[in-house]
């Protein structure tokens, strides 16, 4: 494992590094992948390097790399967002770029991690995020990480010649402290 910093079953979380950029890159420059992201330009380069560097100083935001374990492979990237130490909430995101990786739970083990990490670590108290209303995979995953709908931002995201629904969905650190005795623990390494 390379600098893990949040550590599960099948997948370690990590810092992104300048190294990363053309990964990430190429991730978020398919448009498959980004078809349930509010990205709509291509990203540079350049940009997902200032991006990068400007994301480990904001103490406002944690981007994290999700690497498997087996054979050290990135396969996406997470993290929380606009994190409110006042008010006690922030926003989380993911996006799992290797495809052949989708619908193998590493997804959701990367959530359950980031969660833990919010709670646990830094004492928020909410965890909210947005979802197409059509990414079905996504909304499923979401909901086994702990996450329930609280509502529906209407005809909020437009996409390919038509707007769609924004799911909202959360959790509260209550709800997360209710079932964290039947989720893996998620030791630092």
């Amino acid at each position: 494992m390379q600098t893990p910093f949040l550590v599960g079953t099948s997948v370690y979380l990590r810092p992104l590094e300048k190294e990363d950029a053309p990964l990430v890159q190429r991730w978020l420059n398919d448009p498959e992948i980004t078809r349930n992201l509010l990205v709509f330009r291509p990203l540079s380069r350049q940009a997902e390097e200032e991006f990068i560097a400007n994301a480990a100083k904001d103490e406002h935001a944690l981007s994290l790399l999700i690497v498997l374990k087996d054979g050290d492979r990135p396969i996406g990237v997470t993290g929380l967002k606009d994190i409110d130490f006042r008010n006690r909430n922030a926003e989380f995101g993911i996006a799992i770029g290797e495809k052949e990786c989708w619908g193998q739970g590493y997804g959701t083990e990367a959530a359950r991690l980031m969660v833990d990490h919010a709670f646990a670590t830094l004492n928020l108290h909410r965890v909210s995020l947005r979802v197409n209303e059509n990414n079905e995979r996504g909304i499923r995953s979401y909901r086994r990480a702990g996450f329930q709908k609280e509502g529906v931002l209407r005809e909020d995201y437009y996409r390919d010649g038509q707007y769609w629904d924004m799911t909202v969905m959360g959790i509260l650190k209550a709800e997360w402290e209710a079932t964290t005795s039947r989720l893996p623990a998620s030791p630092r390494a």
